[in-house]
């Protein structure tokens, strides 16, 4: 696998293994001290300023927007036990599902959208 395919199984493993580091010393440790309120917060902060910067057509601040959220969310994936091969799963179960069917099975698709 390339380093590039392979970075978000790395990143699992860091976020792991610094779940209980010091917290002086380690960003994703401070998160977790803080709890899974703060560490939701983080995700909702980055979804908002990845949507600003997409409002903005600003390309290069819509990625790094979205890294600071896709690392937000593995931080509260792993807070709440959530492996990478779940979504996975997810996504591969909604795989050649219309979005739209797929909402209307979940009871989440109104008319107009």
């Amino acid at each position: 696998m390339s380093e590039k395919q392979d970075i978000l199984k790395k990143l699992e493993q860091v976020i792991e293994s610094r779940k209980t580091g010091e917290i002086e010393k380690s960003y994703v440790a401070s998160l977790f001290a803080k709890g899974r309120k703060k560490i939701t917060q983080k995700v909702g902060e980055e979804a908002i300023e990845l949507c600003i910067a997409a409002a903005h057509n600003d390309k290069a601040e819509v990625v790094s927007e979205s890294a600071d959220l896709l690392f937000h969310m593995m931080v509260l994936w792993s807070d709440m036990g959530i492996k990478q091969g779940e979504i996975y799963d997810e996504l591969l179960r909604r795989e050649g599902v219309s979005g739209i069917e797929e909402k209307k099975a979940r009871g989440e698709f109104a008319d107009g959208l």
